[in-house]
């Protein structure tokens, strides 16, 4: 298994080169062409969670740089510490020893022990903190040393500890395990009234999550695999009924203590702790019976994690509480050389690059011994909502490797951007790199790109790529001032020349920063780069723009908020005299009077109306419009929580053959009807949108416009 260790980060500056002036592009000298991109900021907009740019065990200066949003104290050693003595035991790490932490003052546990020092660090850089905590059953019994395999007690062994060659693997000479072991050699029970102690320390230092304090807690550490980290204490597999009914005990722990802090389980290892217990994994490893394994009739049949979360669903149902917030696996690419490898194979670093397609792509087949399509983060996503609706997803350990090298930078930048793309809720990176290293370049790019904050933006919006191998790209708004910011990584290995297309915004120019080959110590200021605006026919992008992206780089473009919207309005008439009879009959006009046509096919209204009883879904039906009613499109959506006024409305959208609204000119009246499929009665008087039946169309504020998806006219209820 792998070897845990905090890793020991230099601080740098960081250095970013600027420049000022505007230039049509980069000149695009034996530049290959590139695929097409394509970015529409009214498509798949979403969230990105700020908590998938994590890492474990940061350095505060790194950490405060990147405002670090979430940190991880994780690994094999975590499963067994004891707060009071500020020990942990490193299992097959290192020969199975209890090893106190670095504590200056060890008189004076709990109170300044390593856990309490990481919380701290985390306070002072407003990240928020994962603890982990145990689910073995076990803890240090003290700052002792003890090892749970001594040569004088147990015999001659394969590998001793060379600076306490009494601390032995567990392998006997002959390559037999050593079995039979006591546990308490090294460790005392730990249970559920241990984590209770533990978090009313932390509660009491530093409040609840809601207060300040720790935020989450993972359900231990790689639990399918105790019979090989931690097999002194847990030489057994874990089956799925220990594992099911140590995340209720410790769960239900953690949230009597802090109801506001969220839990993170099961925290499986990798890839086959997606079907298998540990108890599968123990007995299969050393027989082969993958195809039956003995633990599968304990859950009906079910994989691992499917049983897993329908387990933790049915505990709520019985309880009215939940004891699993996040559905958590650790994942690391399984071809040779990529996770913790290097940059120094050109085939590997074409595979790691290829790799990352594994997080998303149905059409991967991994090139390793997994041999299927992985789309990790949909299927995270799809078996939570078969199974436990509700439940967010994390992945608390991954590493693509080489982060010391360009190529393992433009991996970790591609794996970030899929991560938000795809909707993960919380990534931590194991483990991080120094802050010199290309891959701590790949979290700058997204975290502050001009050494003063700068970040990729928050609200995801669809991009595209016609050959992400080639070149992959990924967009968002960002909330703060509204700037539309676009990554383009390029892992062809040659320099390419792309044309990326904008709809739904433009602007006269963008900036230009980039992090690649050409400067592995500074992400560069580039010339500010032109935007073509092309004339306004319907179904034409917004803006364009043709760059040449250097081999082996990441390039962002921060691209300024919205210019002014349109001056678009609605004129309203009411074409139903009675206000409480089985129908709504509004007509409007869409009004530009402004200067610039506008795309009809980015514009869309709202009508907010309240549905007033009735068991039949309301329907909505153009009648006539002198667009043609094949160019109006009608939605009709309800509202989550009702507003005073309306608890849903209709949403009126343009087809493109709509074409393009002129300057100074109107739609001409375009009228609907709504009724519900129970003829049941409308009671309008009251509706957010409606006013008394009158012969003329009249300016409404109360009837909403939108371009791209953002309000520009009318008040929302």
């Amino acid at each position: 298994m792998r070897r845990r260790s905090v890793l020991s980060i230099a601080t740098s500056t960081l250095l970013v080169a600027t420049g000022a002036a505007v230039v049509a592009a980069p000149p695009a000298a034996l530049a290959e062409p590139g695929p097409a991109l394509e970015v529409n900021v009214a498509a798949d907009r979403h969230p990105i969670s700020p908590h998938i740019y994590g890492m474990n065990f940061t350095d505060e200066a790194l950490a405060e740089e990147l405002a670090l949003p979430v940190r991880r104290w994780g690994g094999n050693a975590t499963t067994r510490y004891h707060y009071r003595y500020d020990t942990t035991n490193r299992a097959s790490d290192w020969f199975f020893e209890n090893i106190a932490e670095e504590n200056a003052d060890p008189a004076a546990l709990p109170d300044g022990s390593s856990t309490d020092r990481f919380v701290e660090q985390d306070r002072r850089t407003g990240t928020d903190s994962v603890l982990t905590v145990p689910l073995i059953g076990w803890a240090p019994k003290a700052r002792d040393g003890s090892c749970g395999f001594s040569v004088a007690k147990y015999g001659p062994q394969q590998r001793t500890d060379e600076w306490r060659p009494d601390c032995g693997n567990g392998v006997r000479p002959d390559g037999t395990l050593v079995t039979g072991n006591d546990p308490h050699d090294t460790s005392v029970e730990a249970g559920p009234e241990y984590v209770r102690e533990w978090l009313r320390h932390l509660t009491g230092k530093y409040g609840t999550a809601a207060e300040g304090g720790v935020k989450f807690y993972n359900l231990d550490n790689e639990p399918d695999i105790w019979h090989s980290t931690h097999r002194d204490v847990h030489p057994t597999g874990a089956s799925s009924a220990e594992l099911r009914d140590q995340a209720y005990a410790i769960g239900a722990a953690v949230k009597e203590v802090d109801p506001t802090a969220a839990t993170l389980g099961p925290v499986g290892w990798g890839w086959t702790s997606w079907d298998h217990s540990g108890l599968d994994q123990e007995e299969c490893g050393r027989t082969g019976c993958w195809a039956n394994p003995p633990d599968r009739p304990n859950r009906n049949g079910l994989p691992f994690a499917t049983w897993y979360l329908q387990q933790m669903r049915d505990y709520e149902a019985r309880h009215g509480q939940r004891v699993l917030d996040y559905f958590d696996m650790h994942f690391y690419p399984q071809a040779a050389g990529v996770a913790f490898g290097n940059g120094n194979d050109p085939a590997t670093n074409a595979l790691r690059l290829r790799s990352t397609r594994a997080l998303w792509d149905p059409t991967y087949t991994d090139e390793s011994w997994i041999n299927t399509q992985v789309r990790l983060v949909p299927r995270m996503k799809e078996l939570v909502a078969a199974n436990y609706p509700g439940t967010r997803t994390a992945i608390t350990e991954y590493n693509w490797g080489a982060l010391d090298h360009v190529n393992g930078a433009l991996a970790q930048a591609d794996v970030l951007g899929i991560f938000g793309r795809e909707g993960l809720d919380l990534a931590t990176l194991w483990a991080p790199p120094a802050a010199s290293q290309p891959g701590a370049y790949a979290f700058r790019m997204y975290r502050n790109y001009d050494g003063a904050g700068g970040r990729f933006g928050d609200l995801g919006v669809r991009a595209t790529s016609a050959d992400s191998e080639q070149l992959s790209v990924y967009a968002a708004e960002r909330g703060s001032d509204g700037a539309l910011t676009v990554m383009v990584v390029n892992k062809s290995g040659v320099e390419r020349t792309s044309s990326l297309s904008l709809r739904g915004r433009t602007a006269p120019s963008t900036q230009v920063y980039r992090y690649g080959a050409g400067n592995l110590g500074a992400i560069v200021r580039e010339a500010d780069q032109r935007i073509l605006v092309p004339p306004p026919v319907a179904g034409a992008p917004n803006g364009i723009l043709s760059h040449t992206f250097p081999a082996d780089s990441v390039t962002l473009f921060v691209i300024g908020g919205p210019s002014t919207p349109p001056p678009l309005s609605v004129l309203h008439r009411n074409l139903d005299r009675w206000p409480t009879d089985g129908q709504i009959r509004p007509a409007v006009d869409v009004d530009n009077p402004g200067r610039v046509p506008v795309d009809l096919s980015r514009v869309t209204l709202r009508y907010w109306f309240s549905r007033d009883g009735g068991r039949g879904a309301v329907q909505a039906a153009c009648v006539q419009a002198a667009i043609g009613c094949a160019n109006v499109t009608q939605s009709l959506v309800t509202l989550p929580r009702p507003r005073r006024g309306a608890d849903g409305y209709l949403e009126l959208g343009f087809a493109r053959g709509a074409g393009v609204l002129p300057a100074a000119g109107r739609t001409g009246p375009i009228e609907v009807r709504l009724t519900k499929a129970d003829g049941s009665r409308f009671v309008e008087t009251d509706d957010h949108s409606w006013r008394a039946a009158r012969p003329d169309y009249e300016a409404s504020t109360r009837i909403t416009v939108y371009l791209d998806g953002v309000r520009i006219a009318g008040t929302e209820p």
